[in-house]
């Protein structure tokens, strides 16, 4: 018998759950979406959260298998990007 995979993050049917906030927290949240927008927003930030949590993953998986990350070729890519390539010429 075929399982059926869980719903990934964004999808599957809308279910209530319950939550414990701080009332300042919950007065900014309002303050800012507006009473019927709350759970959109909560449910963005929770899916951001969990994609940049997925990210560190990632990275630490890369960087067990390959070592740290040289921090002179990320700032001279970095330089490539914003246009300043003065001084970068060998740091392709």
């Amino acid at each position: 018998m075929a399982t059926t995979p869980d719903p990934a993050p964004g999808e599957g049917p809308i279910r209530p759950v319950s939550v414990s906030l701080h009332e300042g927290t919950i007065a900014a949240l309002k303050a800012r979406t507006g009473k019927r927008s709350m759970s959109a927003y909560v449910e963005a930030l929770i899916q951001r959260q969990l994609e940049r949590d997925r990210l560190r993953e990632l990275i630490e998986d890369a960087e067990a298998e390959h070592g740290p990350v040289d921090r002179a070729a990320v700032d001279a890519k970095r330089a490539i990007l914003r246009g300043d390539t003065a001084g970068s010429a060998d740091a392709a």
